[in-house]
């Protein structure tokens, strides 16, 4: 069976979220956000380890109110960067050689199923690279710095990049070494094995594995794990009942 390894940045700023907490931290039905994403790899037979990549100044909150249970859990916690890129460059130093694969998934994307991890898992293992997209189905419009129309895109081959964002290890992590300084300017990981001149594939996904960017995001995700068959909640021994 083949190895994972989960990267899990946790390290943003999340602006747009407002308000005095942080996305990381707030609750989604009694239960952290980052929590609810680390919980889908927690248990899996094919992830050997899970890394959390938190930001500097939220690592003395995150290790006193959650560090006990995430240790139990086997969640290593790694001070992430200043941007995406840096953050997850740093959880690759402390991959496991255990793993031969890397999945990145955005501690902000509650949502995702354990379908949705199988499939992206076992299409890159065939191809090396892969990740989950939805494909877009609005209208899209580009607009001017005026807040006016200047075209009507196709949409057609247009999707929205999710995660997980799965990879080869040696893949990923010559990719990284590749670009160098130039990765901070990518979005996410699949630009970066882009750049080397790897190909990514997509699994097709749906919008209900929406990541939490604004608070009215919370109502959406929410309302879609309320919709969800209910299932057993990873089983936490000595710290099953403690309140996150």
């Amino acid at each position: 069976m083949s190895k994972f390894a989960v990267v899990i940045p946790a390290a943003g700023k999340a602006e747009r979220f407002g308000g005095a907490e942080k996305k990381t931290f707030a609750k989604l039905d009694g239960r952290p956000v980052f929590l609810r994403s680390v919980e889908h790899f927690i248990g899996r037979k094919d992830v050997c380890q899970t890394i959390l990549a938190v930001a500097p100044e939220d690592m003395g909150e995150m290790k006193s109110s959650y560090g006990a249970n995430l240790g139990f859990m086997g969640v290593k916690l790694v001070e992430g960067g200043a941007r995406r890129s840096d953050t997850v460059a740093a959880a690759l130093k402390v991959v496991s050689d255990d793993a031969s694969y890397v999945a990145v998934h955005d501690a902000a994307r509650p949502c995702v199923t354990a379908e949705m991890i199988d499939r992206v898992f076992a299409e890159a293992v065939k191809t090396g690279a892969a990740i989950l997209a939805s494909p877009l189905t609005g209208t899209i419009k580009r607009v001017s710095d005026a807040g006016v129309i200047e075209t009507t895109a196709s949409r057609a081959g247009l999707y929205e990049a999710q995660t997980p964002q799965v990879f080869r290890k040696d893949v990923l992590v010559d990719a990284y070494k590749r670009l160098g300084d130039g990765a901070g300017e990518t979005t996410d990981d699949a630009q970066v094995v882009e750049m080397s001149g790897h190909a990514v594939s997509i699994v097709k996904s749906d919008r209900t594995n929406l990541k939490v960017t604004m608070k009215s995001d919370m109502v959406l995700a929410n309302a879609i794990l309320k919709a969800r068959p209910a299932k057993a909640a990873p089983r936490l021994g000595a710290f099953e009942e403690a309140q996150w």
